[in-house]
């Protein structure tokens, strides 16, 4: 890996959200609700955080699936492919790998 966060921050690539509905009719990619919170892949993790002289590790590692808001961390682009640098904070949930995750929006 050609980038290594610092401190707690966390390098996530976004899974690709699917475009086709339950009963098979496909969408345009501009159609998906920009609310929902998206679903990444945890590439490259700092070493943590430095509190009252001591050195809190981040909570995620290299592989877990994680849930993120939509607008969370800061884009990066390493080798043509497009990552988020966030802040451990701002990651939502861990999510096995076989979670079909759907989100409804309560108002």
């Amino acid at each position: 890996m050609l980038v290594e966060p610092l401190e707690d921050r966390v390098l996530v690539e976004r899974e690709k959200p699917a475009y086709q509905t339950a009963s098979g009719l496909y969408l345009p990619e501009g159609s998906e609700d920009r609310s929902y919170p998206e679903v990444g892949v945890v590439k490259a993790v700092g070493p943590g955080r430095v509190v009252n002289k001591t050195l809190v590790p981040v909570s995620v590692s290299v592989g877990d699936r994680v849930v993120f808001g939509r607008y969370a961390g800061t884009e990066v682009m390493v080798d043509t492919i497009e990552y988020v640098m966030m802040q451990e904070s701002e990651i939502i949930a861990r999510a096995d790998e076989d979670a079909d995750i759907e989100w409804s929006l309560s108002l």
